[in-house]
């Protein structure tokens, strides 16, 4: 079980929209916590800290690797069991929290991006808007048989940085062809920016939420 911190929303309803965040890299839950106060007060939101710690205080959900040219090698292994136990806390979520089921939601940022493109199409049944922050979609932590005719339903926010030096725009400007050949809608915006998430894009983010959620 992941440890994560939460914020009720201030209008009860019967059954609570939610929506759950997956930070970078590391970093922790408390980091896409900050944005809670900016979003709207019907939300739950939780913020689950990733399972793997590192050696200077952070967590990751899947470790990289520098290779001898030096490349970044992705712990795919990693990444598809930290996609397991993500599915699994979504369940426990919605279970504690009264949550409900059609409406769950995904915010992540890089390496949580990752993941939350891959828990949407992998578990397309479980979630329904997702927010991608500064991460791609990698094929080799996705499932073999696609659910294709389940995506319909999907909806995502996607933006990246022009001046991204972590993880290269090139990669983040595969998205909107690899979505809309699966006919899932989305909004992908870039900003003139590094790794980060701009004043600009928050804004974005925030109005996006607010019209989608």
């Amino acid at each position: 079980m992941f440890k994560y911190i939460i914020k009720h929303p201030q209008i009860q309803t019967n059954k609570a929209k939610a929506l759950l965040m997956l930070h970078g890299f590391g970093s922790n839950e408390a980091d896409l916590f900050s944005f809670a106060d900016q979003l709207p007060d019907n939300l739950l939101i939780i913020s689950a800290r990733a399972p793997f710690s590192l050696a200077y205080g952070g967590f990751a959900w899947y470790n990289i690797f520098i290779d001898a040219q030096n490349r970044k090698i992705s712990d795919n292994q990693q990444a598809m069991e930290s996609l397991e136990k993500i599915s699994e806390f979504i369940d426990y979520l919605i279970d504690k929290y009264n949550i409900d089921q059609q409406n769950l939601n995904l915010l992540g940022f890089s390496q949580g991006a990752i993941l939350s493109y891959a828990l949407a199409l992998t578990y397309p049944e479980k979630i329904k808007n997702i927010v991608a922050l500064s991460g791609y979609i990698n094929d080799d932590i996705m499932p073999i048989q696609e659910k294709i005719e389940h995506y319909e339903h999907l909806n995502f926010f996607a933006s990246h940085g022009k001046f991204d030096d972590v993880i290269p725009v090139e990669l983040a400007r595969k998205i909107p062809d690899y979505l809309s050949q699966r006919n899932i809608k989305h909004l992908y915006k870039e900003y003139p920016m590094g790794h980060e998430v701009s004043y600009d894009c928050l804004t974005d983010m925030t109005e996006w939420i607010k019209q989608n959620l």
